[in-house]
């Protein structure tokens, strides 16, 4: 699945870079999808992926984790989460994307959205509830779609930042599996 996610994150990249197809197909799905949708709802969700939301998320769960004794989580997932700029900000020189509404660049990938499947993915995982796992995927989604609505970022943004980010995401899971089962990984 990583692997699947990956490609499909370098597929997309390579669109957005080259200007082919898929971008062209996108911008034009983009356009006709900004401005659609309960404004209200549509910003409510874009907000959700804003630092200022996720990551008071995330670092309660992290306080949560280090409380119960799992503090190398902890640190795993802030880790996973300076990442994000760490990721998200060269790409977004690199390919310097117009955004929907703007003449401004750097639109490619989206930040928010990477911010709130790391932040509100880790949190859940962290807490080890697996109730809150779709939530979680509920809070990511309404993220991009939100983002995507108010006009702030293609749809693209969006999926790559899914595709980058929740290319991680089965790995971890993974990993905390082999651990609480007792069982070593295979070399």
């Amino acid at each position: 699945m990583a692997l699947l996610c990956l490609f499909g994150f370098l597929l997309v990249t390579w669109q957005v870079a080259v200007r082919g197809p898929l971008a062209a197909l996108d911008e034009r799905a983009g356009r006709a999808l900004a401005g659609r949708g309960p404004a209200g709802l549509a910003e409510l969700g874009a907000d959700l992926g804003n630092t200022s939301v996720a990551l008071p998320v995330l670092a309660a769960a992290m306080v949560y984790a280090v409380w119960r004794g799992r503090r190398r989580r902890a640190l795993y997932a802030g880790a996973a989460m300076a990442l994000v700029p760490a990721l998200v900000v060269p790409l977004k020189l690199l390919l310097d994307r117009p955004g929907p509404l703007t003449d401004a660049t750097g639109y490619y990938p989206s930040g928010h959205t990477a911010t709130a499947l790391v932040a509100y993915g880790a949190a859940a995982l962290l807490v080890h509830r697996r109730a809150l796992v779709p939530v979680a995927a509920v809070l990511t989604a309404a993220t991009g779609t939100g983002l995507v609505l108010r006009g702030y970022h293609w749809p693209l943004d969006v999926v790559a930042s899914v595709l980058l980010f929740g290319a991680g995401l089965p790995g971890v899971t993974a990993i905390r599996r082999r651990r609480s089962s007792g069982r070593t990984p295979s070399r």
